[in-house]
């Protein structure tokens, strides 16, 4: 039973999530459609690309993904087919892909090529689910698209290494539902780089000298609950379930008391630098 996922910024009023998945259940009958978010904020395509790629590796091989995030077809934003890690994806050539395949090269891409058949001012239905029926039957990429070898990649999204080898220049890429402020440094690059070095993460006026393995390690379980002087409310740096040095509170509400972006003032693209000794 082919697998399609939807990841879009339709939100949940609208009727345009429903029809997508009518239009598939009316070509495939049996096959399974799963929402992964309907939530991202409108044309956020960091945000997107960051939930899809913590995402899809939880499916099984051969899935096919739908990313409806800025996909209105344009001279500069064109429809791509793309086989990547043995799963397919099938979205606009905004930059969502590059950051999908930073750490892993796709092995086919196609420019999708069927619209002279479709008229349409909503090409998630129409085109992307034409694409996804089709690769689900089995089809191939080729029939549907031209080969091409290059995707539009969004270079702002890449942390700097200073020539010393001494600081990373980070930036805020995601704010989770919790509030967490989600950077675009990774464990991996935290590690090679820092080589075990004492290190200093400032964020606006917060730093961190440590990052935990979890939320509850940075709490003294030792010490009675009555006589901890820190722990809800406690700010924090983590390396999360992604891979990512995360900043949080623990246990913040953002509707309540505020999460981590509102407390530390920290909003998408804003800089998070890690200096080492």
């Amino acid at each position: 039973m082919a697998i399609i996922t939807l990841t879009t910024d339709f939100g949940e009023k609208d009727y345009f999530a429903g029809a997508v998945k009518g239009a598939i259940y009316n070509e495939l009958s049996d096959v399974r459609i799963v929402d992964i978010s309907h939530s991202v904020s409108p044309f956020h395509i960091s945000e997107a690309s960051y939930i899809i790629k913590n995402a899809y590796r939880s499916f099984p091989k051969g899935s096919i993904h739908i990313i409806g995030i800025d996909s209105e077809l344009t001279p500069e934003n064109k429809h791509l087919a793309v086989k990547l890690d043995d799963h397919y994806f099938i979205c606009a050539n905004n930059g969502i892909l590059s950051l999908l395949a930073s750490e892993i090269r796709p092995e086919k891409i196609v420019e999708i090529n069927i619209h002279d058949k479709i008229q349409t001012n909503f090409p998630v239905l129409d085109v992307f689910v034409k694409v996804a029926c089709h690769i689900s039957r089995g089809g191939t990429l080729e029939v549907i698209g031209k080969n091409i070898e290059q995707i539009k990649h969004l270079k702002q999204f890449e942390p700097i290494i200073n020539s010393e080898k001494n600081q990373i220049l980070g930036h805020v890429i995601y704010i989770d539902n919790y509030g967490n402020v989600i950077t675009n440094i990774s464990r991996k690059l935290f590690e090679s780089t820092g080589k075990g070095r004492p290190f200093k993460i400032s964020a606006r006026r917060h730093n961190f000298d440590a990052i935990y393995e979890t939320y509850s390690h940075a709490i003294n379980f030792e010490v009675e609950k009555e006589n901890r002087k820190e722990e809800d409310g406690k700010k924090l740096a983590v390396f999360n379930s992604a891979g990512y040095i995360e900043l949080a509170i623990y246990k913040s509400n953002p509707n309540t008391v505020g999460g981590a972006a509102s407390l530390f003032g920290l909003e998408y693209l804003d800089t998070v630098t890690i200096n080492f000794e």
